[in-house]
């Protein structure tokens, strides 16, 4: 009777434990099927939620929605913005009423009754010399450049070197072959450059928003646009910020020479025709103004910060010219610092600071070192001239200025600059 007790006992357990592995393994089947996603698929639920269109019709029953991806690459970013913006993006074309010269030919013995009979000129015509006159004069053109519409009734911006011949006469080409004649209303003293105008009254131009020169960065994707080689219109490049704030020293092709501060540098292709278009950022907006291009050198070319041109192009717009503001000092550099100008006297003994001047006002000495101009450091890469330029007349600026071994903070109102200066 314990045998068989104790056989029983086994078998009860075994069975026991057969039905215990099948319950758990049926009960950990169901958790596992059940158990949340690995959290690679949960979050690209999330990222397919955020991006999902909605359905087109509310009122439908609701359906589970495919997730849609949408991947924008740099490559459609540029075409996109070149399919904005090439319309406003024009030729600016200079022609002048230019002799016209004819060649002729004269028989040298014209006036020698004997030579002229013994060589008619019929008979020889290789005895004869030519001559050349004026027949009238014809509009050539000479010169062409690239600029970009800045607002929709007309007002455009180039460099002042594509417009310099104050005697030629300028038209607008636009990329679909329109042309028009414009005016140009102010070239900036100090800047390389210009603004111009079409008075079409009956149209409305596309133009292109002007960005912050100031935000942009080292290494970020740019985009140029010109009228290549004057030839090839609305050429586009691509590259990137080289550097920033160069200082050079451009020529034209007269050998003038002029000395250009705070520039880009890019490596995107900027040739000859080019000048005085725009350098995009991958926004579509305006960072820059293509105005040269290092000689012996390829992929070194050179914009205009376009912060610079917003004074100008409103100073034009609200008084018809530019007007330029003035601080009214003479200074050096401070040599002790890596930035900061100290006020002195000129060579010849001019006082450091000119009567009646926005510094003379604002209370500022001989001697007075200014060590930022409204919170911007002074220096090598920022000059107090440049920074002065920037500003509009009747501004207020504060300046920092070391005064003994106080430091004290003046503002000043900026003044238009005299005619005399």
């Amino acid at each position: 009777m314990n045998d068989l007790n104790r056989t029983q006992l086994i078998l009860l357990v075994l069975l026991v434990s057969f039905f215990t592995s099948l319950v758990t393994g049926i009960v950990t089947a169901t958790l596992v099927t059940q158990a949340p996603s690995p959290i690679t698929q949960t979050v690209s639920r999330v990222i397919e939620k955020v991006i999902s269109l909605p359905p087109s019709q509310p009122s439908e029953p609701k359906q589970d929605s495919k997730p849609t991806t949408i991947i924008v690459t740099q490559e459609d970013m540029i075409i996109k913005m070149v399919e904005d913006s090439s319309s406003a993006v024009v030729s600016v074309v200079a022609t002048k009423d230019l002799p016209v010269i004819e060649q002729y030919f004269v028989n040298p013995f014209e006036n020698d009754e004997f030579f002229k009979n013994f060589f008619p000129s019929d008979v020889f015509p290789q005895f004869e010399i030519p001559q050349y006159r004026q027949k009238g004069t014809e509009k050539t053109k000479v010169s062409s450049g690239t600029g970009f519409f800045v607002s929709e009734d007309g007002f455009l911006l180039t460099n002042r070197h594509v417009v310099a011949d104050k005697e030629a006469e300028y038209s607008i080409v636009m990329n679909d072959g329109r042309k028009y004649p414009a005016q140009v209303l102010a070239r900036d003293t100090f800047q390389d450059i210009a603004i111009l105008k079409i008075d079409s009254s009956e149209e409305k131009f596309n133009f292109i928003s002007l960005g912050d020169s100031d935000g942009i960065k080292i290494g970020q994707t740019v985009v140029a646009i010109g009228n290549t080689l004057g030839e090839f219109q609305n050429t586009v490049s691509v590259g990137i910020v080289s550097g920033l704030n160069r200082n050079i020293e451009a020529s034209d092709s007269q050998g003038n020479k002029e000395q250009l501060n705070g520039f880009i540098q890019t490596d995107a292709a900027v040739n000859p025709g080019n000048s005085g278009g725009p350098l995009f950022n991958l926004k579509g907006q305006v960072v820059g103004i293509n105005t040269a291009i290092a000689q012996g050198a390829e992929n070194v070319g050179f914009a205009l910060p376009v912060n610079f041109a917003k004074k100008g192009l409103a100073d034009v717009k609200e008084f018809g010219d530019i007007k330029y503001a003035y601080l009214g000092v003479r200074y050096r550099a401070v040599d002790s610092f890596d930035y900061g100008i100290v006020l002195v006297e000129g060579d010849n003994g001019e006082p450091a600071i000119m009567k009646g001047s926005p510094a003379e006002k604002a209370g500022l000495q001989s001697g007075d070192v200014i060590l930022d101009f409204g919170g911007i450091r002074i220096g090598k890469e920022n000059p107090l001239n440049i920074l002065v330029g920037g500003r509009r007349v009747g501004e207020v600026v504060m300046l920092k200025v070391a005064r003994g071994e106080e430091i004290m903070d003046i503002p000043v109102t900026l003044d238009e600059m005299p005619k005399t200066l």
